[in-house]
């Protein structure tokens, strides 16, 4: 007993626990970690072997993690944040925006803004390694919490703790709608005037479901389909084959996921808007970072919108 009291868990140790916990699988969470699957589990029995004590319940078809084990993971992320922490302390002198950046961002704002984004944002910062995951709010925020990510991108409102919030720019909303659909009349449209279940829209739990509904006045919620499109790629798929209309916001406008479609986007009379943000943990050493890195965020889609009045 006095031995393993002696002995310290390793970062690698506390990190491949941690990932068998998200994944509840050895083979998918050794896969993660770029391991074989005996090194994997045999770390995990060092790990317990250390702290004396059982932290995962093994059986042939699934891993359960104990009581203990879910109190180990609790301290074992704030262990390996706090090591991340004394990292960026350590660089906080070094040339900023160089080096590893994980970022994440949500699915409404991603396939619109990152292809044009990317190869500016590589030519400006030409020392950035940048990992991109894309998730839904409340999932790329736990994994910022949990150290996982480094900052997230996502619209606005949305009320989330333990974070650093810099306001970025405002969108508005236009309505979408296939070029020849007799569901509305988009020149003339109000929003008063919409058929039953003829707005198409994200399933719960995407924000721009709310913020669309709220930036442009569905207040009647017959008007909404009760199908739920998965994903924007599906919802822009259900509009193309003239199921409903839609509303998405400016940054689709010009995307290459509405250029192969009969899609077409009107300006709204009444506009509404959703804010981008981007957040990064409180207690980060790299807030000056991210603040540069969402001026620059900031320009880049000034200059887009500018652009795409231009055209418009």
């Amino acid at each position: 007993m006095a031995e393993h009291r002696s002995r310290q868990p390793t970062l690698r140790q506390l990190g491949y626990f941690l990932e068998l916990v998200e994944r509840q699988h050895f083979g998918r969470a050794a896969e993660a970690c770029f391991v074989s699957q005996s090194a994997f589990s045999n770390a995990i029995q060092e790990l317990e072997a250390t702290l004396g004590r059982q932290l995962v319940d093994r059986t042939n078809r699934r891993v359960t993690i104990t009581a203990t084990g879910q109190e180990i993971a609790v301290q074992a992320r704030l262990c390996l944040r706090d090591v991340e922490a004394l990292v960026e302390m350590a660089r906080r002198d070094d040339e900023p925006l160089t080096g590893r950046l994980r970022l994440g961002v949500i699915p409404t704002i991603a396939p619109f803004m990152l292809p044009p984004l990317l190869p500016e944002l590589r030519r400006r910062f030409d020392k950035l390694q940048l990992l991109l995951v894309e998730g839904q709010t409340l999932e790329v925020h736990e994994r910022l919490l949990r150290g996982d990510l480094d900052a997230i991108l996502i619209a606005l409102p949305f009320e989330l703790a333990h974070v650093e919030v810099l306001p970025l720019f405002r969108e508005g909303f236009r309505l979408a709608c296939r070029s020849d659909t007799t569901l509305v009349d988009p020149e003339n449209y109000r929003f008063n005037r919409l058929n039953a279940e003829s707005v198409m829209l994200l399933e719960d739990g995407h924000c721009l479901r709310d913020h669309a509904m709220a930036a442009c006045r569905v207040r009647n919620t017959d008007t909404v389909n009760r199908f739920a499109a998965t994903s924007i790629l599906t919802l822009i798929e259900m509009v193309d084959a003239d199921l409903g209309v839609t509303f998405l916001p400016e940054m689709a406008e010009g995307s290459a996921l509405l250029r192969q479609t009969r899609v077409k986007t009107f300006p709204l009379k009444e506009r509404g808007y959703r804010e981008i943000a981007l957040l990064w943990r409180s207690a980060s050493g790299r807030g000056e970072e991210f603040r540069m890195l969402g001026e620059f965020l900031a320009g880049f889609a000034d200059r887009k919108n500018r652009r795409r009045s231009a055209t418009l």
